[in-house]
């Protein structure tokens, strides 16, 4: 699997694709609204990207940009399988990836320099400490973490944060996770969590993380994820992450789609099993009206972007 993640334009996010899916999602661009690819490695990183437009008939236009505004260039392709083998070596950060192709730099201006925030100490304090608890979370994007930024101290008609300083803030506070989690060693707790999640997935039981705001909007709206053959169903929302982000439990919500306690408790015996397979300790009194709770965990989520 290629370290990126794929943007198109109707809206599709494809994580971690094979070279084989890279090379269909290039060749297939070309049409009415699905005419180009923003791709982007992982973990993202500001203004390091690359992109390809093409329109059906035509060349391709394939740009990379490598952080500053004076290093983004672009070339025109005649075909995709060109396109194909320099985005698969970039996204691979292959020695010689860009040879062959005719680049010229692009004249994107002066970078805008962006004012300082205007807050108070304390005003500035709880802005970071919530965008440091998201991003922490580890299921954030560098959009959504702006996005937050920008929003989370708007009152009435005051809006203490532009766009270009919320992303400035978050892009700060991202690059310092990236360095951190540049330290870490083997594989982290969120990553055995996921790799029981997709065993339970695998057996049918429906497993979502970070999903949705909070229980009331899981129960309502797990039903829609699970496939004709799923038996039941468990997540954690937003609230539990924040939790556990903290250096608190994670609690995990389960069920049966049956809506019986009998299935219920068989799909929560299958969870505790799950995660104990991979090495985690849970609470659970097996009583399905109670929520399972894995603990302790060492919150180190991996950044994709």
């Amino acid at each position: 699997m290629l370290e990126i993640v794929v943007k198109t334009e109707n809206w599709e996010r494809h994580v971690r694709v094979s070279a084989e899916e890279l090379a269909g999602l290039v060749r297939r661009i070309g049409g009415e609204g699905d005419r180009f690819l923003v791709v982007q490695r992982i973990p993202d990183l500001p203004d390091v990207f690359a992109q390809v437009w093409h329109k059906t008939g035509g060349d391709y236009t394939l740009e990379y940009r490598d952080g500053a505004a004076d290093r983004h260039f672009q070339a025109m392709v005649d075909g995709p399988e060109a396109v194909i083998a320099a985005i698969a070596g970039w996204s691979r950060q292959e020695a010689g990836w860009d040879a062959g192709l005719a680049w010229s730099l692009l004249d994107m201006g002066p970078a805008r320099e962006v004012p300082p925030l205007d807050l108070g100490e304390d005003e500035r304090e709880e802005l970071e400490k919530r965008v440091r608890e998201v991003l922490v979370g580890g299921y954030a994007t560098r959009a959504e973490l702006a996005e937050l930024a920008e929003e989370y101290l708007v009152t009435g008609d005051r809006r203490p944060v532009s766009r270009e300083q919320a992303q400035a803030l978050a892009d700060r506070l991202w690059l310092e996770r990236v360095a951190e989690q540049a330290t870490w060693q083997g594989e982290t707790d969120p990553e055995r969590l996921t790799r029981a999640f997709t065993v339970l997935q695998d057996a049918g039981i429906t497993a979502r993380e970070n999903f949705t705001c909070c229980r009331s909007c899981g129960q309502s709206e797990i039903g829609g994820e699970g496939g004709p053959d799923a038996r039941g169903f468990v997540y954690f929302h937003t609230q539990c992450t924040d939790a556990v982000a903290a250096g608190h439990g994670l609690t995990l919500l389960y069920g049966g789609f049956d809506g019986s306690s009998e299935t219920t408790a068989a799909i929560g015996h299958e969870v505790v099993a799950a995660l104990e397979a991979v090495g985690f300790h849970t609470e659970w009194d097996h009583d399905p009206g109670r929520a399972i709770t894995v603990t302790p965990l060492d919150w180190r989520r991996r950044l994709v972007g």
